[in-house]
C-alpha cells in the first residue's frame, strides 16, 4: 500500500514509460510540468492510461516548465517534476535547472533521448546530458535498460532532496521508454534523511554565541525547505540576535518580527552599513551565503566571527566560517537552544530593538518618493495591506522588484518565490506552479516588462487551467537594471542597448483570455487590484512606470 493512499498492483510486462509513471505516483508526485515531445511518447501514454492519477500540465515553453517545477519544489519541499524533449527542449529548460541549483530547490527533470543504438553518433537532437548538465545538476542518471527506469526515477527523487536540495536530470532513451520491464517493481517511497551536527561543533558554537556582544543571524533557503521558521524566531529571541533574510529569502521569518533587520543582497544601504559595524558574530543558518547575500563573499569582516550551518560541505567553503557546521537547520537550532541560556542579555535586546526601529522607518513608502506618476513604494505597501495572509508572491529578477522587496510584507515561509540566481522570466511560470501547488492561496506574480516578454505567454497556461493568478507587469520600457548601471558608470546620456519598445500588455493578456487593466497613476492601482483579488479568472495589471525611478533603494536618474 502506498503511503499516499492508492495501491498499484505491480505486474510483469509494463514498459519503461509505465514503470516511470508508476514510480512517480507511488512517491506522491501529482503534477508534471512540460512540453510534450515524441521522444517520451511512452510516458505520455502511461499518464493517460492512469486516468490522470498523475496530471501533465502543458507549458508554452520549456523554460516555463522548469521554472514552474522549481517553484513547486521550492514551496512544497518535495521535488518539482518537469518533462522536456531532447536537444532543443533540454537547452530551453536549462535556465530553470540553473535556478534550482543556485537556489537549492528539489527538482527532477526528465529529458527525452535518442535510442540507445544512436547514442554518441551526434544523432538528430542528441546531446550528452552528463556533459551539458554535469556542473549544474546534482546528478545525471541515464537508464539504458527498461528494467532500470524505476530505480533511476527513485534515485533521482532521493538525490534531489538529500543534503542540499537541487536539480537532477534523467535522460530517457526512446527505446528504453518503450522497452519491456521483465522484473517486478519493488518501490519504496523516498524520504530525506536528517543530517545532525557534530557535538563538538555545537559546543564551540555555544561558547562563541555566549561571548558575543551583538550577534546577527542570516537565514537562508534551508529554513524554508525544513519549515522551521517558528523555531528560528524562538532561537533569535532566546539569544537576542537580529535576523536578516538572505537575498530573496524574505519569509524565512515574519517580517513583522521585532528582531527583523531586513534582507541583504548585492549591496548594503546606509542603515545596514551602520549596524553591520556593530556586529561581532554572524550566524548563518540554512544559507550557503551566496554571492548576492555575501556581497561576492566579502560581507563577513576580519573583526567578525562566522558560524555557518548548511547541509553540504560545498556551501561551507567560500565564506571561510570559523565554525562550519554541515547539518540541517532544525536539529542544529534545537541542539544550540538546549545548551544556551533562556535569557538574552539586555544590551543585545536594546540594540536589536533600535535597529528594528530604523528598519521599520526605512520601509515606510513616504520615505521613498518617486519622480514619475506611479509610486511603486506606495503600490507595494498597499498591495501587502490588501493581500490575504496566506498569499504567495513570485517575483522576477530586475530593479522593479526592489520596491516590493523593501516595502512588502512577508509573514510566512511560502510568502515569496523569487530566483536568487537572478533569472529573468521566472515569475509568471512560477506563479502558475505555485497555484497548482496551493490552489487555495492567492498568488501574485511581479514582473518587469523585459522579464515578462521572456515567459509571459505562460499566462495562457493559467487561462487554460482556470488558475486565477494575478500578474503585475512593471513597465519602464527598458532593461532597467542595466540602465541603472550605465547611468552610475557613464552618466544619463550614455545609455545604450537598454531601451525597448513595450507592447500593450493589457491588450495582449485579453487576447490570451485573461482579464487586464492598465495603471498610469498611483491612485488607480487600489481599485484595479481589489477587482483582481475578487476575480475567479487570471488577471494582468500593466503598471506604466518611469525609468528615472531607477531602484527601490532610492536611486534616481536626475
Amino acid at each position: 500500500m502506498s503511503q499516499y493512499g492508492k495501491f498499484y498492483d505491480w505486474t510483469y510486462g509494463m514498459n519503461g514509460g509505465e514503470s516511470l509513471v508508476s514510480t512517480l505516483i507511488d512517491n506522491g508526485v501529482k503534477y508534471i510540468f512540460g512540453v510534450p515531445g515524441e521522444s517520451y511518447l511512452s510516458v505520455l501514454e502511461a499518464i493517460r492510461a492512469k486516468n490522470n492519477a498523475l496530471r501533465f500540465i502543458n507549458t508554452r515553453h520549456e523554460s516555463g516548465a522548469s521554472f514552474a517545477a522549481d517553484a513547486y519544489g521550492r514551496l512544497t519541499s518535495r521535488p518539482g517534476v518537469a518533462f522536456v524533449t531532447r536537444g532543443p527542449g533540454a537547452t530551453n529548460a536549462s535556465i530553470g535547472i540553473h535556478t534550482a541549483r543556485q537556489d537549492s530547490n528539489p527538482l527532477v527533470m526528465f529529458v527525452g533521448q535518442v535510442p540507445t543504438d544512436q547514442l554518441g553518433l551526434e544523432s538528430f537532437q542528441e546531446i550528452n546530458y552528463s556533459e551539458m548538465f554535469g556542473q549544474v545538476a546534482k546528478a545525471v542518471i541515464e537508464p539504458i535498460k527498461a528494467e532500470d527506469v524505476s530505480s533511476a526515477t527513485e534515485e533521482a527523487l532521493r538525490i534531489s532532496m538529500e543534503g542540499r536540495p537541487g536539480p537532477v536530470i534523467v535522460p530517457l532513451p526512446e527505446d528504453v521508454g518503450f522497452g519491456e520491464v521483465k522484473n517486478k517493481l519493488e518501490i519504496e517511497p523516498v524520504d530525506r534523511a536528517t543530517i545532525l551536527a557534530e557535538v563538538e561543533l555545537i559546543n564551540s558554537a555555544v561558547e562563541m554565541i555566549e561571548c558575543s556582544k551583538y550577534p546577527v543571524i542570516i537565514a537562508g533557503e534551508m529554513i524554508n525547505f525544513e519549515r522551521c521558521n517558528d523555531l528560528l524566531e524562538k532561537f533569535a529571541s532566546q539569544i537576542g540576535a537580529g535576523v536578516i533574510a538572505g537575498f530573496r529569502r524574505q519569509g524565512v521569518i515574519d517580517s513583522n518580527y521585532s528582531g527583523y533587520f531586513g534582507h541583504f543582497g548585492l549591496a548594503l544601504n546606509d542603515y545596514q552599513n551602520e549596524f553591520w559595524s556593530d556586529v561581532d558574530l554572524v550566524i548563518g543558518i540554512g544559507t550557503r551565503l551566496d554571492g548576492a547575500t555575501s556581497l561576492d563573499f566579502s560581507l563577513v569582516r576580519e573583526s567578525q566571527s562566522l558560524i555557518q550551518v548548511f547541509p553540504s560541505q560545498e556551501g561551507l567553503i567560500n565564506n571561510k566560517p570559523n565554525i562550519p557546521i554541515c547539518a540541517d537547520s532544525k536539529p542544529t537550532i534545537i541542539a544550540l537552544s538546549e545548551k544556551l541560556s533562556d535569557q538574552a542579555p539586555s544590551s543585545r535586546m536594546e540594540w536589536r530593538e533600535k535597529i528594528n526601529r530604523i528598519y521599520r522607518d526605512w520601509t515606510k513608502p513616504e520615505n521613498n518618493p518617486s519622480i514619475g506618476n506611479v509610486d511603486l513604494a506606495a503600490i507595494a505597501s498597499k498591495m501587502s495591506d490588501l493581500l490575504p495572509s496566506n498569499s504567495i508572491m513570485t517575483c522576477d529578477a530586475g530593479n522593479f522588484s526592489t520596491w516590493f522587496q523593501r516595502h512588502g510584507s512577508y509573514t510566512h515561509s511560502k510568502a515569496q518565490a523569487g530566483p536568487a540566481v537572478g533569472a529573468m522570466g521566472y515569475s509568471v511560470p512560477a506563479a502558475f506552479g505555485a497555484k497548482i501547488a496551493y490552489p487555495e492561496h492567492t498568488v501574485v506574480a511581479i514582473a518587469g516588462d523585459g522579464g515578462f516578454m521572456m515567459t509571459g505567454q505562460e499566462l495562457i497556461s493559467a487561462v487554460e487551467n482556470n488558475l486565477p493568478i494575478i500578474v503585475i507587469v512593471c513597465d519602464n520600457s527598458a532593461y532597467g537594471t542595466i540602465a541603472m548601471h550605465q547611468y552610475v558608470h557613464y552618466g544619463e546620456n550614455n545609455q545604450y542597448g537598454t531601451k525597448i519598445k513595450s507592447p500593450d500588455f493589457a491588450a495582449a493578456a485579453r487576447g490570451w483570455g485573461a482579464r487586464a487593466s492598465t495603471v498610469r497613476k498611483t491612485d488607480e492601482f487600489e481599485p484595479v487590484f481589489r477587482n483582481a483579488l475578487s476575480s475567479t479568472e487570471p488577471t494582468l495589471i500593466h503598471i506604466v512606470t518611469d525609468l528615472r525611478d531607477l531602484s527601490g533603494t532610492g536611486l534616481k536618474m536626475e
